[in-house]
């Protein structure tokens, strides 16, 4: 057996960087949390203006993450378009890339073969289950979910293994994490939306349901929800999301369950055919966001 593999060995967190791959929304709030424990992080994305955005934000937002909690101390986030640069002695391994299967896929086959081989490979995918992004991955015993939500302001992950995942690698993550700021919990079956996304997928396609039967507008929907449980609205929450992410997730979930009703996902469609998708273009469900 590869002795990397072996349950009595785990890499060595607290002297080697971590990298983070895709320096998109989540990627970088990913890597701020990582960087807020010392050490080293390591940015990288083929596009030049989404490393520069990504170090940029954790700049600006790192000290005040560092400030909010204690033992918590600034690390050194480098970027890089040069994948292997990116992984070298990294102990783990963060993948953030669009959610495209395909895509994913070979990601995963690049990080297998650059990184080292006791690294930990996570996706941050939060739809589709690491059991199948692994078809070119030749040690599958270290891959796993480790699904992020929107750091620092929601600090959960949900770990999940491929089916193959080593135990001993998930009950590190489990432990370590919580150093760097961050709430862990597992997934002990593989589930698709894995746990609050599961019951967060119900809420939001009943919501689009409403809509989508006239029952009442989008605001309505929010508006009712804010009074009822101090909550914000499932609408503003898709806008910050983006609603051609929604949408993907919310096909991907149909395909793997075709008795859901299809009325929300048109409704989608509507907003994202007209290049309507919230926040990030200024107009989504709602059309008072500023500086798309």
């Amino acid at each position: 057996m590869d002795p990397v593999l072996s349950d009595s060995v785990l890499p060595a967190h607290d002297s080697r960087p971590v990298a983070v791959v895709g320096a998109g929304t989540l990627g970088r709030r990913i890597a701020l949390m990582l960087a807020s424990r010392g050490g080293t992080v390591r940015i990288h994305d083929p596009s030049a203006a989404q490393r520069d955005a990504a170090e940029e934000y954790v700049r600006q937002t790192l000290p005040g993450v560092v400030a909010a909690r204690e033992g918590a101390s600034p690390g050194a986030v480098r970027t890089t378009g040069d994948l292997a640069s990116a992984l070298a002695d990294a102990w783990l391994v963060i993948e953030a890339v669009p959610e495209e299967l395909g895509l994913k896929r070979r990601v995963f086959g690049d990080l297998d073969r650059l990184s080292p081989p006791d690294a930990v490979l996570a996706s941050n995918s939060s739809s589709f289950a690491s059991r199948l992004l692994i078809d070119h991955v030749t040690r599958p015993q270290r891959v796993m979910n480790a699904h992020f939500y929107m750091p620092p302001e929601q600090n959960v992950v949900e770990i999940m293994t491929c089916g193959h995942t080593r135990r001993a690698l998930l009950d590190h993550l489990l432990t370590v994490l919580p150093s760097y700021g961050l709430h862990p919990f597992e997934a002990r079956q593989e589930s698709t939306g894995f746990i609050n996304n599961r019951i967060w997928a119900a809420i939001k396609r009943e919501a689009l349901q409403v809509v989508a039967d006239g029952v009442a507008t989008a605001q309505e929907v929010d508006r009712l929800i804010e009074l009822n449980t101090g909550a914000p609205g499932p609408f503003r929450a898709m806008d910050a999301i983006g609603l051609d992410v929604v949408l993907a997730i919310e096909n991907h979930y149909a395909s793997q369950n075709p008795h859901l009703p299809s009325s929300p996902r048109t409704l989608l469609h509507t907003y994202v055919d007209m290049g309507h998708l919230g926040v990030k273009t200024g107009r989504g469900f709602y059309d008072d966001y500023p500086n798309p």
